[in-house]
């Protein structure tokens, strides 16, 4: 006799997310997600640098943490200290930093040491979908402050710290992406950093930095990271590996003053990182990651030329946007009538996955007519095709014009 299937329904904890749909595969025409450009991972020179370092060090994988503590395996900070030095200015030893599995890991740790239920944290108004999912899960309230070119703008976060401090609430922080914004693709100038840092001081409030993107600036140029401008160790800096060698790696950092590091080492429960991955990364990154990322980053420029091509020729003024600074992914404004929730579901079910806005964005209103764009992992040809698609779809059920002609955008 067959006995019926044990019911779990009945013990589930309160509060739990939705379940988890089944994985179907990525879409035909993927323009979702941080997935980067398959055909610059450096397969060779990785397999190259774990074959080095398992030979050399592979025995070290019986203890936790290799017997480097809980931190990291140490030639990956040490690495990282160096390179944060170089590129955005901060001066950290091995000590100041941890390694985490993947960015992720660092918004959970940061937010389980600061945050409680009834909370208010600042972020821009446009930003991580995941950032947001987090904090609606823990009943955070995310206030949201709008952008402009220039990233988070300075006169409405002044306005809005007045006017909650006039209300008796001081926020937990302030979570900027100020280098490469998601899902904008703004960088923050240094001197609007510097207005950034005064108003964090003059109100008591840490700024939390997600510096995610930081390494796929076209020009290779970039303002000093928000933590090395800092004076009174008020920032919490956060990055990881994957948008610049590969996001299935999940190996991630944090940067903080030992205060709050040590605070977040006793929450990290998983006994230690990936630890083949970080001796992989070390052994690859010390010799290559100054070569790779330029390569890498002149790849994803000709995919967001070839993008902003499409969209022009199949939208013309329909859609509107303006050229990131760098990163792996275009914010499109569509005409206000599309609502993207929807458009998602039918661009779906013709094999075209997008990101819409409201998904990314404190203000559902501001943001229903946006959509995000992910153009690493899609080849250029894809790219034309599902663009064509799309805009087929936007046609056909949101009566968007065919493409208004004669007029061009100015693309900054």
């Amino acid at each position: 006799m067959t006995s019926a299937p044990f019911d779990f329904s009945p013990l589930l904890a309160a509060g739990l997310p939705p379940p988890a749909a089944k994985w179907t595969g990525l879409a035909k025409f993927s323009f979702v997600g941080g997935n980067n450009d398959p055909e610059q991972v450096p397969v060779d020179e990785l397999i190259a640098a774990a074959s080095a370092v398992l030979r050399r060090e592979g025995k070290t994988l019986a203890t936790y943490g290799l017997a480097h503590g809980p931190q990291g395996y140490r030639p990956l900070r040490a690495f990282l200290a160096a390179k944060l030095g170089r590129d955005a200015g901060i001066t950290a030893t091995v000590d100041d930093i941890l390694i985490v599995s993947g960015s992720l890991q660092a918004l959970d740790l940061v937010n389980h040491t600061l945050l409680e239920r009834g909370d208010t944290v600042l972020v821009e108004q446009d930003t991580y979908q995941g950032a947001l999912t987090r904090l609606g899960r823990l009943g955070v309230k995310a206030v949201g402050i709008p952008l402009d070119r220039d990233g988070m703008r300075m006169d409405a976060l002044a306005a809005t710290l007045t006017e909650l401090r006039g209300r008796g609430i001081k926020p937990k922080y302030i979570y900027t992406i100020p280098t490469v914004q998601n899902p904008t693709g703004t960088i923050m100038p240094e001197a609007r950093r510097a207005e950034l840092l005064a108003l964090s001081q003059e109100f008591g409030v840490p700024v939390f930095e997600d510096d995610c993107y930081a390494d796929l600036i076209w020009d290779g140029q970039r303002p000093p990271a928000v933590y090395a401008m800092a004076t009174n160790g008020g920032v919490i800096h956060i990055g990881s590996f994957s948008k610049s060698i590969a996001p299935a790696l999940r190996v991630g950092f944090i940067v903080a003053p030992w205060q709050m590091l040590s605070r977040m080492l006793a929450l990290k429960t998983d006994a230690g990182s990936g630890a083949l991955e970080q001796m992989v990364l070390a052994e690859y990154c010390s010799p290559h990651f100054s070569t790779h990322v330029p390569k890498l980053t002149r790849g994803l420029r000709a995919k967001l030329d070839t993008l902003m091509e499409a969209l022009n020729a199949q939208f013309g003024t329909a859609a509107e946007f303006e050229a990131p600074k760098g990163g792996i992914f275009l914010w499109v404004k569509l005409p206000d009538h599309v609502d993207t929730l929807k458009l998602y579901q039918a661009a779906l079910a013709a094999g075209v996955a997008l990101n819409p806005g409201p998904e990314w964005s404190t203000d559902k209103a501001h943001s229903q007519s946006r959509l995000r764009l992910c153009f690493a992992n899609p080849s250029v040809e894809k790219i034309r095709e599902g663009v064509a698609v799309l805009a087929d779809i936007c046609r056909r059920e949101f009566g968007v014009p065919e493409r208004i002609a004669n007029v061009e955008q100015a693309r900054a």
